[in-house]
């Protein structure tokens, strides 16, 4: 009869039998997915031995031949051995290695470039730079505002519960200035900032290389740097302070709302309290994290977006892996900025 796909369920009966002559005389069609049917069949194991094959057609005998070529072949391969802990250890050490220098190396470029264009005010590209503060600055003040606004909320709440315990509920207000101005706003906003337009910077970039639009650029005689990476950059110096100090007056303003309804603070009291312990390096300070968080987030998206190869799951990947360096960066940073300014006593 005919033996291919549809054969199937004529099989059964001869699980787990090893078969010793196939008699092809009266097959008449046969195809590759027949074949082995027949063979896997016959042989439940792949060590078992060949049957012997009579009656066939001269066709259906190589084919068969070839399939079961290539199921021994499948067979006999080995899976490679579990790499070890130190193996494993020395990959992700040159894997780190290999991204620091990376890193560096785009830097020094991305330094030359930059003064270059420092000497030639005329080169810079005012459109895109205008442009990209609008997407990374419009877009994300209502996210900001609503994030800031509820954690200004859930902050004092938390710390108004434990106030009212002794009688020192005007002391919240000192609490919430210092936390949302010195390190939730600027942390929480750079964040935002990371995971949204990191993450598009990258996703961007990486498409334009796919479709080979860097290549274009580089064609016309002109440097993907300036072009993609220094309007981004420069984008995100301006926008992400002034997102931070949008986040602290949101912030400001929950807590406020909370301590005149849980606490009974009014509005005045607030805000004679906080023009008394309100100090302006207290305000500076998170303020001028926001730069320095913006350049990492930049460099790192810039550069993913750039080294990204030309298929879609590599722009995916290398989306993934900006967020995360980005998130990694600014928890490291703002660890660093604390310990330097309780050293410098700011």
């Amino acid at each position: 009869g005919d033996w291919h796909v549809g054969a199937a369920s004529a099989l059964p009966a001869l699980d787990g039998k090893v078969v010793r002559v196939l008699d092809g005389t009266a097959i008449t069609r046969l195809d590759t997915n027949g074949a082995w049917l027949l063979l896997n069949a016959a042989r439940p194991q792949p060590d078992d031995p060949l049957p012997e094959l009579r009656g066939f057609q001269p066709r259906h005998l190589s084919l068969l031949n070839l399939v079961a070529e290539h199921a021994a072949t499948t067979a006999a391969r080995i899976e490679p051995p579990r790499a070890g802990l130190l193996e494993t250890v020395g990959r992700g050490s040159y894997a780190v290695a290999t991204h620091i220098s990376g890193l560096v190396r785009f830097i020094g470029q991305l330094t030359l470039e930059l003064g270059q264009l420092m000497g030639k005010p005329e080169n810079w590209r005012w459109r895109e730079l205008g442009a990209q503060v609008s997407t990374v600055f419009v877009g994300a003040i209502p996210i900001v505002i609503g994030m800031m606004f509820l954690l200004g909320v859930v902050f004092a709440y938390l710390l108004g519960s434990q106030a009212q315990q002794y009688g020192a509920n005007i002391f919240v207000v000192d609490g919430l200035l210092l936390a949302i101005l010195r390190e939730i706003s600027p942390v929480i906003v750079a964040v935002l900032v990371a995971g949204r337009t990191g993450a598009a910077i990258t996703a961007q970039i990486g498409t334009m290389k796919v479709n080979e639009e860097i290549d274009a650029i580089i064609t016309l005689g002109l440097s993907p740097l300036a072009v993609l990476v220094i309007p981004r950059i420069m984008a995100l110096l301006i926008a992400l302070p002034l997102l931070v100090f949008i986040g602290d007056i949101a912030g400001v303003i929950g807590g406020m709302l909370v301590a005149q309804a849980q606490l009974d603070i009014s509005t005045y009291m607030f805000v004679d309290r906080m023009e008394s312990v309100l100090r302006l390096k207290t305000l500076m300070v998170g303020i001028l994290k926001g730069p320095v968080f913006a350049v990492f987030i930049a460099l790192i998206a810039c550069r993913m977006g750039l080294s990204v190869s030309r298929d879609a799951s590599s722009v995916g990947a290398h989306t993934t892996s900006t967020v995360v360096q980005s998130l990694v960066a600014i928890i490291i940073l703002n660890a660093i900025f604390a310990v330097l300014f309780v050293q410098m006593d700011i």
